[in-house]
């Protein structure tokens, strides 16, 4: 999952070298309206609907895995 959100991050903002660990605010400086770019990419990529609530408590890259995972949601095939 993590090279899929990899190519995801890289596709909507240039940036590489992701890692479980990278912030995305921190890390990649990211903004509010790259988050939910983001985001709505994954929500397309793995037919899911992320609220936004749950989208503030995604700091890492780790988050979004175990976030995914929590709720059964797996890399499309």
């Amino acid at each position: 999952m993590l090279e899929l959100i990899q190519k995801i991050i890289f596709q909507v903002t240039g940036k590489s070298d992701i890692t479980d660990d990278t912030d995305f605010i921190q890390d990649l400086g990211l903004n509010s309206f790259d988050i939910m770019n983001i985001i709505s990419v994954f929500e397309d990529t793995f037919d899911v609907t992320i609220p936004t609530r749950d989208v503030w408590q995604l700091h890492q890259v780790k988050d979004a895995i175990a976030y995914m995972r929590k709720r059964g949601i797996e890399e499309p095939r």
